[in-house]
């Protein structure tokens, strides 16, 4: 127990104080041409949720990570399960393959689909060479789904890999010797055991692409907005320190709000 003491003392000086000062500041008021006027008022709250813009940025968010999360799991399933089943040679090579990824910050991946999605870009000089018109792609939703998967799928599979491992083989075997075929081995037996760790991988790309800043801000321009930016926006550019922390503030519980439902959802299922 003494030992703990030192990791919560860290904790509390460098995540949860500034969270509290954070939040502190999300109650007082905006004057233009001064930093904050002290105050305790929640007029802060008051114009997110009554402002459609803002909570259009909310609901593009929640959408945005939803989906990126889906799309990661259908990637990351069989890329996981390739990996764990992979023979003791050809299994560190395939696991540094996933990890590179992740030694390339988001900022310099973002701008590596700056130059594919470009107009004159990879892809739009491929579509040429196969006598396809161009498509616009740099500054759309679509570049910035593409754009977080990338970021986010090496996470998802490293996750799933570590939950497949550990999954007996013989029982996938046991499955198909009492007759089931190879689909529904992986729908009967694969598919629950391994589903404690798929919603852990899910509630990991959730998280990651409801705080995603680098991206949506290269990739979506200043057309497409999510939550982030928008927090960097208003206390970086707008000075508005109270209402990018109150924004900022929202962010977190609507994140922390919907991982602990998920949480719950998963221990009653599967705490029986």
């Amino acid at each position: 127990m003494p030992l703990l003491v030192p990791a919560t003392l860290i904790v509390l000086v460098f995540l949860a104080a500034p969270l509290l000062i954070l939040l502190r500041y999300s109650f007082n008021r905006f004057v233009p041409g001064q930093f904050m006027v002290e105050a305790f008022t929640l007029e802060n709250y008051a114009k997110f949720f009554t402002d459609p813009y803002y909570f259009a940025v909310l609901r593009t968010t929640l959408l945005m990570s939803v989906g990126v999360t889906l799309a990661c799991i259908v990637l990351a399933f069989p890329l996981a399960q390739v990996i764990a089943r992979a023979s003791p040679r050809s299994k560190p090579m395939l696991i540094i393959l996933v990890i590179v990824p992740l030694f390339i910050g988001n900022a310099v991946r973002a701008a590596g689909w700056m130059v594919a999605f470009g107009q004159k870009g990879l892809v739009n000089t491929a579509l040429a060479g196969l006598g396809i018109q161009p498509v616009t792609l740099m500054y759309t939703p679509a570049a910035v789904f593409f754009g977080i998967i990338s970021v986010n799928l090496p996470y998802v599979v490293l996750t799933l890999q570590s939950v497949l491992e550990g999954i007996d083989a013989h029982l996938g075997e046991a499955s198909q010797s009492l007759g089931a075929g190879r689909f529904e081995t992986w729908r009967l037996v694969t598919l629950p055991l391994a589903m404690p760790g798929l919603i852990a991988a899910a509630v990991l790309s959730f998280i990651l692409t409801m705080n995603a800043y680098a991206t949506p801000l290269l990739l979506g321009g200043p057309q497409f907005q999510m939550m982030a930016p928008v927090v960097a926006t208003t206390i970086l550019s707008q000075n508005n320190w109270p209402f990018g922390a109150s924004i900022a503030f929202i962010l977190m519980v609507v994140t922390l709000c919907l991982t602990a439902a998920m949480n719950l959802i998963v221990a009653r299922r599967y705490g029986r």
